[in-house]
C-alpha cells in the first residue's frame, strides 16, 4: 500500500511539474500554449527544422506548378497533326507542334524532324526526348527525399542534445528529481516530434509528386505510340 502511495504521490508530481513547464512556456500568460510558444521550446535546433519545412513547401508548390503545366495537353492535338501527317502537310504538322509548349508536343515535333528515316531511328530520338523531359520534370524532387530523410533524424538529435543537457544539469546540480527529469524530456521530445511530421509531410508531398509525374508520363507514352500509328498510314 505504502508503495503504492509512493508511485502515486511520484505521478503526481511528475504532472504537475509538466503543468509548471507548460506555464512557465506560456508567455503572454493566456492560459495555453501557443503554437508558436511551443515550438519555441524546441531549442535553437527548431529553427533548421523549420527551414526543412520551408523548402519542402517551396519545392513542392515549384514541382506541383511545373508538372500540372506539363500535363496540359490539348485533347485535339494529336487528332490535327494526324490531319496534317496524312494529308501530307508535315510543314504545319511541324509547325503546330512546335508552338505548342509542353512535353508531348516536343516529343511529337522530334518525331516529325525525323519522318523520312527508319522508323527506328524516329522511336530512338523521340525516346530521347523524352528521357529529357522527364529529368526535367524530376528536377528537384530530390530535396524533398532529403528532408523527409533529414527531418525525423534532426528532431531526434535535438532530442539527444537534449537529454547530454538534462544529465549535464543533473550531474553539476546534484538534482535527480522527478521535477527535473519530467521537464526536460517533455522541451526536448518537441524536437523528434517536429522532425517526424516534417519528414511525414515532405515523404507525402514527395510520392504524390511522383505520382503526377507518371501519369504525365503515360501521356507521353501513349501519344509517341500513337504519333508512330499515324506514321504508317497512307498519305491522301
Amino acid at each position: 500500500m505504502i508503495y503504492f502511495l509512493q508511485v502515486s504521490d511520484t505521478l503526481q508530481q511528475i504532472a504537475s511539474n509538466v503543468n509548471s513547464a507548460i506555464t512557465q512556456a506560456d508567455k503572454n500568460g493566456d492560459g495555453s500554449i501557443s503554437l508558436g510558444e511551443l515550438l519555441s521550446m524546441g531549442g535553437w535546433l527548431m529553427y533548421p527544422l523549420i527551414g526543412l519545412l520551408l523548402v519542402a513547401i517551396f519545392f513542392f508548390a515549384e514541382r506541383l506548378i511545373a508538372i500540372r503545366r506539363a500535363g496540359r495537353i490539348d485533347a485535339n492535338f494529336m487528332n490535327i497533326i494526324r490531319d496534317h501527317i496524312v494529308s501530307g502537310n508535315v510543314t504545319a504538322a511541324r509547325s503546330f507542334a512546335k508552338n505548342t509548349n509542353n512535353p508531348v508536343a516536343r516529343i511529337i515535333d522530334k518525331g516529325i524532324q525525323r519522318i523520312g528515316k527508319p522508323i527506328d531511328i524516329i522511336e530512338d530520338s523521340m525516346e530521347n526526348v523524352g528521357k529529357l523531359e522527364l529529368y526535367n520534370l524530376e528536377r528537384n524532387l530530390s530535396v524533398l527525399s532529403l528532408v523527409y530523410g533529414i527531418a525525423p533524424m534532426m528532431g531526434f538529435l535535438g532530442t539527444i542534445i537534449g537529454m547530454l543537457q538534462l544529465f549535464y544539469n543533473i550531474s553539476a546540480t546534484g538534482e535527480f528529481t522527478p521535477a527535473a527529469i519530467a521537464g526536460g524530456i517533455y522541451t526536448k521530445m518537441i524536437t523528434s516530434a517536429a522532425g517526424l511530421i516534417i519528414g511525414m509531410l515532405a515523404y507525402i508531398g514527395y510520392n504524390f509528386l511522383n505520382a503526377q509525374i507518371g501519369k504525365v508520363t503515360n501521356k507521353m507514352e501513349a501519344s509517341a505510340a500513337e504519333f508512330m500509328d499515324v506514321l504508317q498510314e497512307p498519305t491522301k
